[in-house]
């Protein structure tokens, strides 16, 4: 597919813009309520985001090819009150519903997080997928893992994709036999503010041994420890210590953008706190770089079919009397 444009709604650091961009894409329009991700998002693409995305009129976001959105998690979430349309967060979804309705973008790219798929007995989902339904789009959707696209990170969200031509035939991006080693994410020099206090790492030390070195230890809501070569979801709202390296060390800053697939060009211009948020509300690039282009794929192949379709058809009109098409509207090579 030629270069196409798309924006970026709820951009967060920007890591639509990183997926899209690496399958070839401009970004044209990004919107970003939180100033500090505001700050991070325009120092590394260049591109200052919009604020309230409930405060833009629709008609002057540029037009595009490719809606990206991952909309806000917490109405959806375990992590919160599962309160979905009620919470007034949950109406954002309308914003983006707006924007299609103004802009008919071709292709849509939404993700949150897997909780959405069951929410409600599925009735949050059925009426997300009903309204894009009835915009007209042709819609799919499916619960992926980062883990299976290269990160060493277990982070399941449901991706929705849509397209306005429903002769696409979509299917969604294979599985990677092996995730990036843990040890590649790792940073060799740690500055003391990292470690965990001696009582934490004494007490992780004393409930748990691990079976893996290096592993990231996870502690559930319950006290309960376990550890992986791989690091359980990043949140943004998380314990200090939910996950600690080898039991004695919180991650860095650049250890959970690494785990979200950011390159270490990313550069880090908020606090600490501020770059922790962030990646843990960040999407994982690699996954959403696959599901990209994936979507991309589908739409120029059903874009081609179509033009051959079309080329194959020839016009009758002006065949001799003797042609026995010459009553058919059209005839086929």
């Amino acid at each position: 597919m030629k270069r196409f444009k798309f924006i970026d709604l709820f951009a967060g650091i920007g890591g639509f813009h990183q997926a899209a961009a690496e399958n070839g894409g401009e970004c044209v329009f990004a919107s970003e309520i939180d100033s500090a991700a505001q700050l991070a998002y325009h120092a590394n693409y260049g591109l200052q985001p919009h604020g309230d995305i409930t405060k833009i009129d629709p008609a002057t976001i540029p037009d595009h090819d490719l809606l990206c959105a991952g909309f806000p998690c917490q109405p959806f979430s375990i992590i919160g009150n599962r309160q979905g349309f009620d919470d007034i967060r949950g109406t954002l979804f309308f914003q983006i519903v707006k924007i299609l309705e103004s802009k008919q973008a071709p292709m849509i790219v939404l993700e949150n997080v897997k909780q959405l798929a069951t929410h409600d007995n599925k009735r949050t989902l059925t009426i997300i997928i009903d309204t894009l339904n009835s915009l007209g789009y042709k819609t799919e959707w499916k619960v992926l893992n980062a883990l299976d696209y290269g990160l060493p990170q277990k982070r399941e969200r449901i991706l929705i994709v849509g397209f306005l031509n429903h002769d696409v035939a979509f299917k969604w991006p294979e599985k990677i036999k092996n995730y990036r080693p843990l040890a590649e994410i790792l940073e060799q020099t740690i500055e003391a503010r990292h470690l965990a206090s001696p009582r934490i790492a004494q007490k992780r030390q004393a409930s748990h041994t691990s079976e893996h070195y290096p592993a990231i230890w996870h502690e559930n809501k319950s006290g309960h420890i376990s550890s992986y070569p791989f690091s359980c979801a990043l949140r943004s709202g998380a314990s200090y210590n939910y996950l600690l390296v080898n039991g004695e060390r919180r991650l860095t800053p650049r250890e959970m953008l690494r785990l979200q697939g950011f390159s270490d060009a990313f550069k880090i211009v908020c606090t600490d706190s501020q770059t922790r948020k962030q990646a843990g509300n960040a999407v994982p690039v690699p996954m959403i770089q696959a599901v990209i282009k994936e979507v991309l794929h589908a739409s120029t192949e059903a874009t081609r079919q179509q033009a051959q379709e079309k080329y194959r058809a020839i016009p009758t009109r002006g065949l001799s009397s003797e042609c026995n098409l010459r009553n058919q509207q059209l005839a086929y090579l």
